[in-house]
Protein backbone atom coordinates (compact mmCIF):
# COMPACT_ATOMS: atom_id res chain seq x y z
CA UNK A 1 0.00 0.00 0.00
CA UNK A 2 1.15 3.53 -0.67
CA UNK A 3 0.69 4.66 2.70
CA UNK A 4 0.23 8.16 2.39
CA UNK A 5 -1.31 8.61 -1.18
CA UNK A 6 -4.78 6.50 0.46
CA UNK A 7 -6.41 9.39 1.47
CA UNK A 8 -9.11 7.22 3.12
CA UNK A 9 -7.02 6.69 6.20
CA UNK A 10 -5.75 9.95 7.95
CA UNK A 11 -2.06 10.33 7.91
CA UNK A 12 -1.18 9.80 11.23
CA UNK A 13 -2.66 6.17 11.06
CA UNK A 14 -0.24 5.89 7.91
CA UNK A 15 2.50 6.31 9.49
CA UNK A 16 1.32 4.37 12.34
CA UNK A 17 1.42 1.07 10.43
CA UNK A 18 4.52 2.16 8.45
CA UNK A 19 6.20 2.12 12.06
CA UNK A 20 4.25 -1.62 12.45
CA UNK A 21 6.44 -2.41 9.16
CA UNK A 22 9.34 -1.28 9.94
CA UNK A 23 8.98 -2.79 13.81
CA UNK A 24 8.12 -6.28 12.07
CA UNK A 25 10.83 -6.07 9.11
CA UNK A 26 13.83 -4.81 11.58
CA UNK A 27 12.88 -4.87 15.08
CA UNK A 28 13.51 -2.03 17.52
CA UNK A 29 16.58 -1.19 16.77
CA UNK A 30 15.84 -0.61 13.31
CA UNK A 31 12.51 1.77 14.46
CA UNK A 32 13.83 5.39 13.17
CA UNK A 33 11.80 8.09 11.86
CA UNK A 34 13.47 8.04 8.68
CA UNK A 35 12.46 4.20 8.69
CA UNK A 36 9.41 5.45 8.69
CA UNK A 37 9.09 7.78 6.47
CA UNK A 38 10.77 5.46 3.80
CA UNK A 39 8.68 2.76 4.66
CA UNK A 40 5.51 5.30 4.08
CA UNK A 41 6.55 6.44 1.19
CA UNK A 42 6.61 9.81 2.96
CA UNK A 43 8.79 13.02 2.34
CA UNK A 44 12.02 13.21 4.85
CA UNK A 45 10.58 14.57 8.19
CA UNK A 46 7.40 13.67 8.01
CA UNK A 47 7.37 11.34 10.60
CA UNK A 48 8.83 13.37 12.94
CA UNK A 49 6.33 16.04 11.82
CA UNK A 50 3.98 14.11 13.61
CA UNK A 51 5.63 12.52 16.10
CA UNK A 52 8.10 14.62 17.44
CA UNK A 53 9.82 11.78 19.76
CA UNK A 54 10.89 8.26 19.36
CA UNK A 55 8.84 7.40 22.65
CA UNK A 56 5.85 9.21 20.50
CA UNK A 57 6.68 7.17 17.83
CA UNK A 58 6.61 3.85 19.88
CA UNK A 59 3.41 5.03 21.51
CA UNK A 60 1.30 5.82 18.31
CA UNK A 61 2.48 1.97 16.97
CA UNK A 62 1.61 0.12 20.40
CA UNK A 63 -2.12 1.94 19.55
CA UNK A 64 -2.31 0.92 16.06
CA UNK A 65 -0.98 -2.33 16.75
CA UNK A 66 -4.47 -2.32 19.38
CA UNK A 67 -6.65 -1.51 16.71
CA UNK A 68 -5.47 -3.82 14.02
CA UNK A 69 -5.64 -6.56 16.49
CA UNK A 70 -9.08 -5.31 17.82
CA UNK A 71 -9.83 -5.21 13.71
CA UNK A 72 -9.01 -9.19 13.38
CA UNK A 73 -10.88 -9.62 16.15
CA UNK A 74 -14.12 -7.81 14.88
CA UNK A 75 -14.38 -10.66 12.08
CA UNK A 76 -16.54 -12.02 14.90
CA UNK A 77 -18.29 -9.06 16.41
CA UNK A 78 -21.55 -9.59 14.65
CA UNK A 79 -21.50 -13.50 16.09
CA UNK A 80 -22.85 -14.69 19.01
CA UNK A 81 -19.89 -15.19 22.14
CA UNK A 82 -19.35 -19.03 21.94
CA UNK A 83 -21.90 -20.67 24.36
CA UNK A 84 -19.40 -23.33 25.35
CA UNK A 85 -16.32 -24.33 26.32
CA UNK A 86 -16.18 -26.33 22.80
CA UNK A 87 -17.13 -23.30 20.54
CA UNK A 88 -15.01 -21.36 22.58
CA UNK A 89 -12.04 -23.83 21.68
CA UNK A 90 -12.54 -23.47 18.18
CA UNK A 91 -12.78 -19.96 17.40
CA UNK A 92 -9.34 -19.35 19.59
CA UNK A 93 -8.00 -22.01 17.65
CA UNK A 94 -8.99 -19.94 14.49
CA UNK A 95 -7.72 -16.82 15.63
CA UNK A 96 -4.14 -18.50 16.61
CA UNK A 97 -4.20 -19.38 12.95
CA UNK A 98 -4.94 -16.00 11.98
CA UNK A 99 -2.60 -14.56 13.86
CA UNK A 100 0.08 -17.02 13.16
CA UNK A 101 -0.52 -17.18 9.29
CA UNK A 102 -2.06 -13.95 7.37
CA UNK A 103 -1.04 -11.87 10.64
CA UNK A 104 2.00 -12.94 11.60
CA UNK A 105 3.53 -9.44 11.22
CA UNK A 106 1.19 -8.34 13.65
CA UNK A 107 2.87 -11.11 16.12
CA UNK A 108 5.91 -10.54 15.79
CA UNK A 109 5.33 -6.76 16.26
CA UNK A 110 3.45 -7.56 19.34
CA UNK A 111 6.10 -9.22 20.83
CA UNK A 112 9.04 -7.47 19.97
CA UNK A 113 7.02 -4.37 21.75
CA UNK A 114 5.95 -6.53 24.90
CA UNK A 115 9.75 -7.65 25.04
CA UNK A 116 11.44 -3.80 23.74
CA UNK A 117 8.98 -1.96 25.39
CA UNK A 118 6.75 -3.53 28.12
CA UNK A 119 5.12 -0.26 29.49
CA UNK A 120 3.55 0.62 25.74
CA UNK A 121 1.69 -2.69 26.04
CA UNK A 122 0.35 -3.04 29.68
CA UNK A 123 -2.78 -1.16 29.11
CA UNK A 124 -3.84 -2.77 25.99
CA UNK A 125 -3.03 -6.04 27.36
CA UNK A 126 -4.74 -5.37 30.22
CA UNK A 127 -8.06 -4.40 28.17
CA UNK A 128 -7.56 -8.19 26.05
CA UNK A 129 -7.67 -10.06 29.30
CA UNK A 130 -10.69 -8.53 30.16
CA UNK A 131 -12.34 -9.71 26.87
CA UNK A 132 -10.61 -12.52 27.40
CA UNK A 133 -12.56 -13.31 30.58
CA UNK A 134 -15.96 -12.28 29.49
CA UNK A 135 -15.46 -14.70 26.36
CA UNK A 136 -14.61 -17.55 29.36
CA UNK A 137 -17.53 -16.56 31.28
CA UNK A 138 -20.33 -16.43 28.35
CA UNK A 139 -18.92 -19.82 27.31
CA UNK A 140 -20.00 -21.12 31.24
CA UNK A 141 -16.35 -22.09 32.29
CA UNK A 142 -15.78 -21.21 35.58
CA UNK A 143 -12.63 -19.52 37.07
CA UNK A 144 -12.73 -17.35 34.27
CA UNK A 145 -10.18 -15.40 35.24
CA UNK A 146 -7.58 -18.07 35.68
CA UNK A 147 -8.43 -19.54 32.92
CA UNK A 148 -8.53 -16.36 30.70
CA UNK A 149 -4.70 -16.09 32.11
CA UNK A 150 -3.34 -19.97 31.13
CA UNK A 151 -5.45 -19.63 27.85
CA UNK A 152 -3.64 -15.57 27.29
CA UNK A 153 -0.16 -17.73 28.10
CA UNK A 154 -0.89 -20.37 25.98
CA UNK A 155 -1.69 -18.62 22.90
CA UNK A 156 1.38 -16.18 23.69
CA UNK A 157 3.69 -19.21 23.81
CA UNK A 158 2.04 -21.09 20.69
CA UNK A 159 2.20 -17.67 18.65
CA UNK A 160 5.96 -17.28 19.57
CA UNK A 161 6.99 -21.04 18.71
CA UNK A 162 4.87 -20.35 15.06
CA UNK A 163 6.63 -17.25 13.67
CA UNK A 164 9.73 -18.45 15.08
CA UNK A 165 10.76 -22.04 15.61
CA UNK A 166 7.91 -23.35 13.52
CA UNK A 167 7.93 -20.56 10.71
CA UNK A 168 6.99 -22.16 7.42
CA UNK A 169 5.34 -25.25 9.00
CA UNK A 170 1.73 -25.96 8.90
CA UNK A 171 -0.39 -25.14 11.36
CA UNK A 172 -3.03 -27.44 13.05
CA UNK A 173 -6.02 -25.71 14.15
CA UNK A 174 -7.22 -29.29 15.26
CA UNK A 175 -4.60 -29.53 17.53
CA UNK A 176 -4.88 -26.62 18.88
CA UNK A 177 -8.09 -26.38 19.40
CA UNK A 178 -8.06 -29.60 21.49
CA UNK A 179 -5.48 -28.15 23.61
CA UNK A 180 -7.44 -25.12 24.25
CA UNK A 181 -10.17 -27.36 25.22
CA UNK A 182 -8.08 -29.24 27.92
CA UNK A 183 -7.26 -25.63 29.54
CA UNK A 184 -11.06 -25.01 29.79
CA UNK A 185 -11.72 -28.38 31.65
Amino acid sequence: MDALDDRRVDRRTRIADAALDVIAAAGMKGLTHRAVDEAAQAPAGTTSNYFRTRSALIAAASDRLEQRDLEVWAVDAAAPPAADPDALAERLARYLSVFAGEHAALTRVRLVLSLDQPDAVVAGHARFMAVGRRMVEAAGVGDAERRALWLADYCDGVLLHEITARHGTTFDVDAHRRAIRRLLD
